[in-house]
This record gives C-alpha cells, structure tokens and sequence, in this order.
C-alpha cells in the first residue's frame, strides 16, 4: 500500500543555499533526506568535461543497524562498508551479482552507518524516458567502483542539487528485499 508524504519546504530553503547540495545537508535523518532528494538533480561530470544531469524520481532509505535489509545491519563493518559509517555527503558505490554498480548517498552522522540509494531517473535534456533501477541509472551516468567513497561535491566530478522541483511523493515498500521481513515495508 503507498501513501502520500508532504515535503518540509521550509527546511529544504533552509537548508540548500547555495543549489549545490553540501554535505552538511546529507547529514540528517536518512528517511527525510530520501524523500527531499526525489526531484533533486544528480550530476555527473564525465573524463571530456560534459556534465549529465539526471532528474531523481525513485528512492530508498537504508537506516543503518537495525535495519535487516541495510549492509551495515548488525553493525556489520567490513572493507566495503566502511564508507556507510563516514559523516553523510559520501558516495557508496558497490557491485552486485558482478555487473551492475549501485550508487547510495551516505547520510546521518559519522559512526552511525545510514544510506540513500537513488534507483531512478530522467536524464536532462534528452527524450523523456525514466531509467528504472539503480543499475539502468549508474550505467547512463558512468558511474562505477572509481566514485566509491567520494565527496559529493562538483570536485569529484558527482554532486547533487536543488533547483526547485518539489514533485509528489509516494510511498511504497522497498525493491527486492524480501528476505527483510516486515522491514521492506520501512
């Protein structure tokens, strides 16, 4: 069952000056910033200098120990997951099933291990045409192990921002989770 969500504007004006999104700006509860990063821009400058930018539509909110479907569960800290225990505004890029990169915005505060995959978009200025899956999204953007463990600032060539578009939310259960129980409905 989905539900509709309202979005703090107040906050977001708050918060996001100047568009570039900082990283002190991931550094709140993850749940908040997985709805307010829907309508958000995720850019990524490529090794000839163009930039991509792509409008998120889907999220999800991976909240740290005690959540079953989050690889930090159980405080689970490994080489890969080292990154989810940083201060928030950190790209977590990981493989799975050997082909496909997935890209998550670290967020929350160091030491408490919390991320927001980002699973779809629209690519600006081309064909209206949603990339649906977090792999379809990190293929159209390049994105791969490289970006692991970056800041999200135009520096490391991928940073989000904020222009303004506030779309509706839906809330649905989480993708591919099942083994999580009663928490893919978190």
């Amino acid at each position: 069952m989905s539900q509709s969500v309202s979005r703090p504007q107040d906050l977001m004006t708050k918060v996001l000056m100047p568009k570039v999104l900082m990283p002190e700006w991931f550094r709140r509860p993850t749940e908040q910033v997985a709805k307010e990063l829907v309508g958000c821009l995720l850019c990524r400058r490529l090794e000839n200098g163009h930039v991509i930018k792509m409008r998120i539509t889907e999220t999800e909110a991976y909240t740290g120990r005690d959540d079953p479907a989050c690889h930090a569960y159980n405080d689970r800290r490994t080489p890969r997951t080292e990154i989810m225990y940083s201060a928030g505004g950190m790209s977590y890029v990981y493989l799975i099933y050997g082909i496909h990169y997935l890209l998550n915005v670290v967020t929350s505060v160091e030491g408490d291990p919390e991320a927001v995959l980002l699973r779809a978009g629209f690519v600006e200025g081309r064909p209206m045409r949603e990339f649906a899956g977090p792999g379809k999204l990190t293929r159209q953007l390049d994105i791969n192990k490289t970006l692991n463990a970056k800041p999200l600032i135009p520096d490391s060539g991928l940073w989000l921002e904020y222009d303004g578009c506030t779309p509706p939310l839906t809330v649905k259960a989480r993708i591919g989770i099942d083994y999580a129980g009663d928490a893919k409905h978190w």
